[in-house]
C-alpha cells in the first residue's frame, strides 16, 4: 500500500513530498528501520528522535512523521502532526489491519498484580479452548515462544506488531498488562478492548504522575475506553477490586457491565469464603452468583487471592463453568519472580519477590509473617531514577515487620546507591528501630543474608523478582536474585 493509503482517514495530517511510495512498516527506532518504512520522529525523556532522521533515511526510511518541518532534507516526505505518538498508534493499527478486532483483548492494569493476573488468565483460557496469547513485564509470550519485553506494555508500533502476530498465529484471545505510563503515552489508543481488570492504586510513579489524582487518571483511561464501546458486538466488561477506594471510583465512573471483586461479600459480586492459608498453599471457597467451589493453590497470601478473584470475575463474567475457571487457577503453580521459593534442601526458606512498592512489600511481608515459624530477615532496595517517596514508606514498613532487614543496591540507575539507602533509612530512623545493616552490593547482601538464617527462619528477598539483569548507571549487566542464591546455596 502507498504513503496516502495510510493517511486518508487521518485529515489533522499535513504532508509535504511525494506520497505516492510503497510503505513497507513503521517503525520510532532508527536503528530498527528498513527499507520503504516510515519513521515516526518522537521526543523520548533523553532524546529527541529528530536527530536520528539521517540516520533513517542511511537506512531506507521512506518517509517521516514529525511535529516540526525539516527544512534542510530536500525531496524528504513528511508528515506534520500535532502528536507523534498519537500517529505512531493510528499508523501502525491501520499498516496491521486493526488486528484487536480479530482478537479477545484483556488490559489488566493496577500498581500491583498485574502480571499474577495475567498468568492466571492465560491458564483459565486455555481450559476452555482459547488460544492465549500474554503482553507483560515478565515476557510476551505466544505459547511457547518467549519474546523479551523492553517495556510492560509495548509501544504503539511494536503493540499492534504483536496483535498481528496473535491473529495470523491463531490465537483468540490476548492479555495485556496495560500500564499507566502506556495509557498516558498514546500505546494503547488503538487497540479495542474487549475487557478491562482494575487491581488497585498504591504509591508508585509518582516520579511521573506528579500526583495520586493524575496517576488515577491514567488508569482510569482504559475503562474510559470501554465505554467507548468498538466494532464488536459482545458487550465490554469491566472486573473492579471494590475493596481498594480507587476501584469503588472506577465503578461508579463507568457506564459498561461491571463485575465487582473483593473480600467484602456486601459489595462484590465474587468474593471468598472459609479461607485456609498455610506455607504449601491456600484453600477457599469462591463464590459468584450463589455459585460456590472450592479453589486449591499453591499461590500464597491474600493479594493472591485478589488476582484469582480478579481472573475468576473476568472468566465468569462471561459466561466460563466455574468448575473450569477452577481447573484453570489450580493449573497455575507458580509465577516468576512472585513468592518464587529456592529450594536447595536448606532447613531455612528463601522467597524471591518483585514487590517494589510500599503496598506490596505490605502485603508479602504480611503474607510471610502469618506463615514464618521463627525469623524473617527482609532483603531489599529501592530503584533510582523513580519515585524517591516510596522509600522511606518501604524502609519503616520493611523494618516493622521483619525481624531483621538488609538494605542494598536494587536498580539504582544513575543515582548513588548509598543515596537511595539514605533515603531509605529516612523511614526506618521514623520508626525507631536498629534491627537492620546495609550492605550496599546486593551479592553480598544475599550472602549475609543466606549465612545468617537459621533452621525454620525465612529469607524474603524482594524488589527485583523475575529480572535477570541490574541497571548500574546507564549499563544493564547480568544479576539474578535466584541464580545467586542457588549458588550460595550449594
Amino acid at each position: 500500500m502507498t504513503l496516502l493509503s495510510y493517511l486518508t482517514d487521518n485529515s489533522g495530517y499535513e504532508i509535504s513530498g511525494n506520497t505516492d511510495i510503497e510503505i513497507t512498516g513503521i517503525n520510532y527506532n532508527s536503528r530498527k528501520i528498513e527499507k520503504g518504512n516510515i519513521f515516526v520522529c518522537l521526543h523520548g525523556q533523553h532524546t529527541d528522535g529528530h536527530r536520528f532522521v539521517k540516520d533513517a533515511l542511511l537506512k531506507g526510511a521512506a518517509a517521516i512523521i514529525t511535529d516540526k518541518i525539516i527544512d534542510d532534507i530536500p525531496g524528504l516526505t513528511q508528515i506534520i502532526v500535532a502528536d507523534p505518538l498519537k500517529a505512531l498508534s493510528e499508523v501502525s493499527a491501520r499498516f496491521f489491519g486493526y488486528p484487536s478486532k480479530k482478537l479477545t483483548v484483556i488490559g489488566v492494569t493496577g500498581t500491583n498484580g498485574k502480571t499474577s493476573i495475567t498468568y492466571l488468565l492465560e491458564s483459565i483460557l486455555a481450559v476452555s479452548g482459547k488460544k492465549t496469547a500474554v503482553f507483560g513485564t515478565i515476557n510476551y509470550r505466544f505459547n511457547n515462544e518467549i519474546i523479551s519485553p523492553e517495556n510492560t506494555t509495548p509501544f504503539s508500533s511494536d503493540l499492534q506488531y504483536l496483535l498481528h502476530k496473535a491473529v495470523t498465529q491463531k490465537f483468540q484471545a490476548v492479555a495485556i498488562e496495560v500500564s499507566s505510563h502506556a495509557l498516558v503515552l498514546n500505546r494503547v489508543d488503538d487497540v479495542e478492548f474487549d475487557a478491562g481488570i482494575f487491581t488497585n492504586l498504591t504509591r508508585d510513579h509518582l516520579d511521573y504522575h506528579k500526583t495520586f489524582d493524575e496517576y488515577f487518571q491514567a488508569k482510569l483511561r482504559l475503562f474510559k475506553m470501554l465505554d467507548a464501546g468498538g466494532v464488536k458486538q459482545t458487550p465490554k466488561i469491566a472486573v473492579i477490586n471494590i475493596d481498594d477506594e480507587w476501584g469503588n471510583k472506577i465503578s461508579g465512573l463507568i457506564k459498561c457491565k461491571t463485575i465487582k471483586y473483593g473480600f467484602d461479600s456486601s459489595l462484590a459480586d465474587i468474593y471468598p469464603q472459609d479461607i485456609n492459608a498455610s506455607a504449601s498453599g491456600t484453600v477457599f471457597n469462591l463464590v459468584y452468583n450463589d455459585k460456590k467451589e472450592k479453589i486449591r493453590t499453591p499461590l500464597i497470601g491474600k493479594h493472591n487471592i485478589y488476582n484469582i478473584l480478579a481472573a475468576a470475575g473476568y472468566a465468569l463474567g462471561t459466561g466460563m463453568d466455574i468448575k473450569k475457571v477452577r481447573d484453570g487457577i489450580e493449573k497455575v503453580s507458580l509465577i516468576p519472580g512472585r513468592l518464587e521459593k529456592v529450594d536447595k534442601k536448606q532447613p531455612f526458606t528463601v522467597l524471591i519477590d518483585y514487590a517494589h512498592t510500599d503496598d506490596a512489600l505490605k502485603n508479602v511481608l504480611s503474607t510471610i509473617k502469618e506463615i514464618a515459624k521463627k525469623r524473617v530477615i527482609t532483603v531489599f532496595g529501592c530503584g533510582g531514577d523513580r519515585d524517591r517517596t516510596k522509600r522511606p514508606v518501604m524502609g519503616e514498613i520493611a523494618v516493622k515487620m521483619s525481624d531483621y532487614v538488609i538494605l542494598t543496591s536494587d536498580n539504582p540507575r544513575t543515582e548513588d546507591p548509598k543515596k537511595i539507602i539514605c533515603d531509605i533509612e529516612i523511614g526506618i530512623k521514623r520508626a525507631g528501630k536498629d534491627n537492620y545493616m546495609v550492605k550496599v552490593d546486593r551479592r553480598e547482601a544475599l550472602k549475609t543474608a543466606v549465612e545468617m538464617a537459621n533452621k525454620d527462619d525465612i529469607i524474603l528477598v524482594a524488589g527485583k523478582g523475575h529480572e535477570t539483569y541490574q541497571i548500574i548507571g546507564n549499563n544493564k549487566i547480568h544479576f539474578s536474585d535466584r541464580e545467586v542464591v542457588e549458588e550460595l546455596l550449594v
